[in-house]
């Protein structure tokens, strides 16, 4: 009787001391709950989630430029992913995913007991939902915390969307690993093909990499990768998806994957980073993770053109400077980089006026004499088999020898009626060197600067037909023990000059002495007015020689102003921003030219500031054109056009070589030189350096374009003059002239004799022979 007692006793106790604990962890478990349900977070943010996406950068005609962005994303819609693809991720993830709340109870019961047997965890028992609600709510830290974090988000999560949208989220938040997020990137970087384009083998294939993505990636571990793709391919069996007959047929195919690069449609690597380093000034970090699209002022084609001219124009400096015979290691060859359009090859055979070489991928390929000769010396001497040269592929396909340029050059190319950027290219090859010669060099313009001159002189009275005495001239240097003696680039000196004259063939005298009788401070005003700082300007004589400083956009911007009618426009590259969703956030607004326009009124609304007259900028048009007609740049004349405009540019020691030119429909400024600012060398001059460059664009760029004459405005006259005295003459003169004026400069004597000199002029208002 005592022992039954205490029986019941005991048990009495253990019953109490059960519900006591059973009440204590009741207890525990709800103050435990209301915790972690206070430290959830909104399930609801899930409504407008935004995507991790890369900044996409793009021509004007929507060719892709550059993505930047650590990851790789393309977002898709639920609509849009093919139905066996969600079924192969159903099968290999979660295939209960339609039927289940959320979580999978019975999955994680396994794990549990997995746990308790083993003591070690287990992979699984997560849903799709629970992984959507880790990807996207919580951190990735593995505890017991987070995990009940997880079910009791993945619960409200059900509860809030619908299975497809979570399905959706999951889809495109997904780590596919070599950085692609979601399966649209996947599709991309394994396959490079939109989803619609894959077949059942590689929707196997990218719905087997979310359990392990270096584990099972088929770059990395190909075997392992088909491993798991022919397990996904036999849950699909199992669950009906697909029938014996395709499983068969898809399990036994081969991988077909391998890193796919996002390949440029238009090379503009300079621009591009122009955009990136504008964006990251805008928005900083979320710049590259916010999706935004930027829409450049590129054009496609003319940046191509742009890219070609630049790489055509130095080797072809390069090779009338000679051969450099490359002095490396049979070994090393597989290390040496692709540079600009040079290929590393390696000489297999020379015979008969021809060399076969094999490119770093094996590739044979053949080089014909024509194609080396400019090298020198016999093929046979010149190349030797298992030399290691550099060729590059030319427009007709054929092969050449060629090597790394060591000059550099810049070009930019802009819509004079707006300041857009059409083309910019920086120099030979970005990743060689990204300094952007085209935006950030300080070069010295030379001749180029002396439209400015001249423009200043037309604003203060002189004409076209004035003249100037093109001879030696000694200037005291304050300071200096030595006069400078300046000279003209062929050392000759020609006597009275008119300023057509002098413009066209570039006297340098007749600019120098026209500074001196103006005045610095009136050319430095003008300078000013387009858009040079005080900083680039030096305030002594040199400045008629070019001796300040610029870039070549900034010289672009220059001589758009004589392109565009007498408008200072700014230049500018990004057209429009986009967000992620296709909404413009931003919206370009340039201040145009308007030659039509006549009132201060007009020119507010929006319009570029005038800053010279459209008379003045008539005659600096005629005489910019007989630069090219018959002056320093008759070599444009190939192009068959009446209506080219520009100057050429040489420096000190042909250290820069220039040439700006223009339509009225596009400018462009052409560089070339050395970084360490090194000579180019003898009679390496702006129109022999730079000047095939700018005729290989306008080739392309004028292409179809119709010639544009030069409308006289209201204020400027005709009349017919001696050339010599830059007075009226009869038509009877066979060396009489037709020259443009402006109304009130016209001159009203006729020469009395072919020695008259420009003091015989007069300012009076013309009486007759004039038309």
């Amino acid at each position: 009787m005592a022992k039954s007692t205490l029986g019941r006793r005991i048990l009495q106790w253990l019953a109490i001391l059960f519900m006591t604990l059973s009440l204590g962890s009741a207890i525990s478990g709800y103050f435990l709950y209301n915790k972690l349900a206070a430290e959830l977070p909104d399930v609801k943010t899930l409504h407008n989630v935004q995507y991790q996406t890369p900044l996409s950068i793009y021509s004007r005609d929507s060719l892709l430029i550059a993505q930047f962005g650590e990851k790789k994303r393309i977002p898709v819609n639920i609509e849009e992913i093919p139905r066996q693809l969600i079924n192969a991720f159903i099968a290999a993830e979660d295939d209960s995913f339609y039927e289940h709340p959320g979580v999978d109870f019975k999955g994680l019961l396994r794990a549990g007991i997995q746990l308790v047997l083993t003591g070690k965890k287990k992979q699984g028992g997560s849903t799709i939902t629970m992984q959507v609600t880790r990807n996207f709510l919580l951190s990735s830290e593995k505890t017991y915390t987070r995990k009940l974090k997880e079910i009791m988000l993945a619960l409200k999560l059900e509860h809030e969307y619908p299975k497809n949208k979570i399905l959706e989220l999951y889809l495109n938040q997904i780590f596919m690993g070599h950085r692609a997020y979601g399966i649209a990137a996947a599709s991309q970087v394994y396959y490079g093909k939109p989803l619609t384009e894959l077949n059942l083998a590689e929707y196997a294939m990218i719905a087997g990499l979310p359990k392990a993505p270096s584990l099972y990636n088929p770059i990395t571990n190909e075997a392992r990768a088909i491993e798991r793709r022919n397990y996904v391919l036999h849950r699909m069996l199992e669950l009906n998806h697909i029938s014996q007959q395709e499983y068969e047929y898809a399990s036994r195919q081969p991988s077909t994957a391998k890193i796919q690069t996002i390949t440029p449609e238009v090379s503009a690597l300079y621009l591009a980073e122009m955009v990136r380093q504008k964006l990251f000034e805008l928005y900083g970090e979320q710049a590259y993770t916010s999706g935004f699209k930027v829409y450049t002022t590129i054009n496609g084609t003319l940046q191509t053109a742009a890219n070609q001219a630049l790489t055509d124009t130095l080797h072809a400096y390069d090779e009338r400077h000679g051969y450099r015979r490359l002095r490396i290691r049979t070994n090393n060859f597989k290390e040496l980089p692709v540079i600009g359009d040079t290929l590393p090859a390696t000489v297999l055979q020379v015979k008969n006026n021809l060399a076969t070489a094999s490119l770093q991928d094996r590739t044979v390929i053949e080089i014909p004499w024509e194609n080396i000769k400019w090298a020198g010396n016999a093929i046979g001497t010149l190349l030797k088999t298992g030399d290691i040269i550099r060729v590059r592929q030319l427009p007709n396909n054929t092969w050449a020898l060629t090597q790394v340029p060591e000059a550099e050059g810049a070009f930019v190319s802009l819509n004079p009626a707006t300041g857009a950027v059409l083309a910019l290219t920086g120099g030979f090859d970005f990743y060689r060197n990204k300094y952007n010669r085209a935006t950030q060099s300080k070069r010295q313009p030379g001749s180029g600067f002396k439209p400015i001159i001249y423009t200043t002189a037309l604003e203060q009275g002189y004409t076209p037909a004035s003249l100037i005495n093109d001879a030696p001239i000694v200037i005291d240097i304050p300071g200096q023990e030595n006069e400078w003696r300046p000279e003209n680039y062929n050392k000759k000196f020609y006597g009275p000059t008119s300023i057509r004259s002098a413009i066209t063939h570039s006297r340098n005298i007749i600019s120098i002495r026209l500074l001196k009788e103006l005045g610095i401070e009136k050319a430095v005003a003008t300078a000013l007015r387009f858009g040079f700082v005080e900083d680039q300007i030096p305030k002594t004589l040199s400045l008629a020689l070019g001796s300040g400083y610029a870039s070549p956009l900034q010289m672009a911007r220059v001589y758009a102003t004589f392109a565009n009618g007498g408008f200072l426009v700014k230049p500018y590259f990004i057209e429009r921003i986009e967000s992620n969703e296709g909404e413009i956030i931003y919206q370009a607004k340039p201040k145009a030219a308007c030659p039509t326009c006549d009132s201060t009124e007009e020119l507010k609304r929006n319009y570029a500031p005038r800053i010279i007259t459209p008379q003045i900028c008539f005659l600096m048009n005629s005489l910019l054109r007989d630069v090219v007609q018959h002056g320093t740049a008759t070599a444009a004349k190939v192009l068959g056009r009446q209506d080219l405009a520009g100057k050429t540019g040489t420096t000190n020691e042909q250290r820069d070589a220039w040439f700006n030119g223009f339509t009225q429909s596009n400018v462009a400024a052409a560089w070339v030189g050395f970084d360490d600012f090194s000579p180019l060398g003898n009679l390496e001059t702006g129109g022999i350096a730079a000047l095939p460059m700018w005729i290989e664009f306008m080739r392309v760029a004028l292409k179809d374009t119709p010639e544009t004459p030069l409308a006289m405005p209201n204020g400027i006259v005709k009349a017919f003059i001696s050339p010599e005295t830059g007075l009226l003459t009869s038509s009877a003169n066979k060396n009489g002239i037709w020259e443009f004026f402006q109304a009130d400069r016209v001159p009203t004597r006729s020469a009395s004799s072919e020695s008259a000199t420009d003091e015989d002029q007069s300012d009076e208002n013309p009486t007759e022979n004039l038309f």
